[in-house]
């Protein structure tokens, strides 16, 4: 990853809370943590940010009251190249007309590069998804009700009565923070409230994740493993997760990631 890039993601970081550390930003980035010492050390004398003992902190803090789910715009370009080989095998699965609901998500968001030609009933909480789909795609976009909290670009509300109740969709397709036997993790309650609304209009749930998602915990669970008919992932899914989605009786897909330019083009679904 190159520098400016990973300066852009430590300076959106330390916006999601007041302190990050090395390691945090290490594994944001995949990058050494004494190439991310040197980074500190860099915005630190720009004054973008302060250097503090293990990690750095923000200049002006972020407001309390924001979501726990880190910012769509720190995660947006993190496995880019695998993200987008799992969305392209996602809209794949989709048929002419179909209904389906897409979660907010970066992964999620790569498919809109592959639904440009298609004419589907989309419902999302979603506010990029959306605003892409509407300037360019030829689907029908619903959005749910409620407060558009920036960072995350979701739409989100706690109440019952909003649009996702009258949708049907044949298929949902999220992200999700990790993965594991007791099932798929998000870090937010608001997020899982809404989420768990959107799944209760599905016929079928689909997961997409990139094969890190497999190593990561959350402290909450969206819903067990069972309730999931199909995980996509790339080729790099370590033996003993495959296993364990095998046990679940979940079907799993695993694309070759594409190159981070490469928007069309076809990618390997085994």
């Amino acid at each position: 990853m190159h520098e400016r890039e990973r300066h852009r993601i430590i300076l959106s970081a330390i916006q999601e809370k007041p302190v990050i550390t090395v390691q945090d930003i290490a594994e944001l980035t995949e990058a050494s943590e004494a190439t991310i010492r040197r980074d500190i050390a860099a915005l630190h004398v720009q004054g973008k940010l302060r250097r503090v003992r293990g990690g750095a902190e923000a200049i002006h803090p972020p407001q309390l009251g924001n979501l726990a789910a880190r910012p769509f715009r720190v995660s947006e370009s993190i496995n880019i190249d695998k993200k987008r080989a799992i969305a392209r095998a996602a809209v794949e699965l989709c048929e002419e007309g179909d209904s389906v609901i897409l979660n907010g998500g970066t992964t999620t968001f790569q498919m809109v590069h592959f639904m440009a030609a298609r004419r589907l009933q989309v419902m999302t909480n979603s506010f990029a998804i959306a605003e892409h789909l509407i300037k360019n795609s030829k689907c029908t976009v619903n959005v749910p009700g409620g407060a558009i909290y920036r960072d995350q670009s979701l739409i989100l509300s706690p109440f019952e009565n909003d649009a996702i109740r009258n949708f049907y969709g044949r298929r949902m397709f999220i992200g999700a923070q990790g993965i594991s036997a007791l099932g798929v993790m998000e870090p937010d309650a608001l997020v899982i409230q809404s989420e768990q609304r959107l799944m209760r209009q599905a016929e079928e749930l689909i997961v997409m994740v990139d094969s890190t998602k497999f190593s990561r915990r959350s402290s909450m669970i969206l819903c067990p493993l069972e309730n999931v008919s199909t995980i996509i992932t790339d080729d790099g899914v370590p033996e003993e997760a495959a296993a364990m989605v095998e046990a679940a009786g979940v079907k799993l897909l695993t694309v070759k990631p594409m190159a981070s330019s490469q928007k069309e083009g076809s990618s390997s679904v085994a």
